[in-house]
């Protein structure tokens, strides 16, 4: 029986190629994003879902569609996320408050309902960045997208604390993907989102220990 994973933002970028990784590796894969709509994947081993993780109740519609559907998941990948102060220096309080909603509320009032319908050695994996590393913090930037992912791994060591010896959950950083997440990544990311899946693929396959923050691109631990 394939193994499932839920992997949120699939429609493009790293989350659309995790799908691609994970259907050629056998994986069962439910793929979310706010249309619906994900082109491209004919066959049987794919759900695709609606997820708006900015409004509430797109993500209640969201659990009403997984708890009906599937008994049971494997793997819950938080990938989806935005970055709208993505190189401006001085925080502006709409971008601030859109970036909290989708990356810190939103995803954890989606995750902490599947929770219960995670398998025992399940895991949970919040796609987070190194600019959310508080140690490795050296410039004055991006003020809301980096406090989100800060947030995003506080919550990563919340739930390792929470549920030691049943899920194991880790932070990964995807590496500097060529997205359209902003202008200065998508002229100068280092890695393609195929790349970067891999990356992750690879580690998601490891024998990892829960609470670590994992630096994807070169293989290292980062520091909180």
């Amino acid at each position: 029986m394939n193994k499932i994973a839920l992997i949120t933002g699939a429609g493009k970028g790293i989350g659309r190629a995790l799908v691609e990784k994970m259907l050629d590796n056998d994986f069962y894969v439910i793929g979310t994003n706010r249309s619906g709509k994900i082109e491209g994947f004919d066959t049987m081993n794919f759900h695709a879902m609606q997820l708006d993780l900015s409004i509430p109740s797109s993500i209640e519609n969201a659990h009403k569609e997984i708890f009906t559907n599937f008994k049971k998941i494997d793997i819950l990948i938080n990938n989806a996320g935005i970055g709208p102060d993505l190189d401006t220096v001085l925080p502006q309080k709409e971008s601030f408050k859109q970036t909290f909603e989708v990356n810190v509320t939103g995803t954890v009032f989606f995750t902490e309902p599947l929770i219960d319908l995670i398998n025992t050695n399940g895991k949970i994996l919040n796609i987070s960045s190194k600019m959310g590393s508080i140690e490795h913090c050296e410039h004055i930037d991006s003020v809301a997208y980096r406090m989100s992912k800060s947030a995003l791994n506080m919550y990563s060591k919340i739930l390792t604390n929470r549920l030691e010896n049943r899920i194991k959950v880790a932070s990964i950083h995807p590496g500097w993907v060529v997205t359209n997440i902003s202008e200065n990544s998508s002229k100068n990311g280092r890695l393609t989102s195929k790349q970067s899946a891999e990356n992750i693929y690879n580690f998601i396959k490891k024998d990892f220990k829960s609470g670590t923050f994992w630096g994807s691109e070169n293989e290292t631990e980062l520091l909180w």
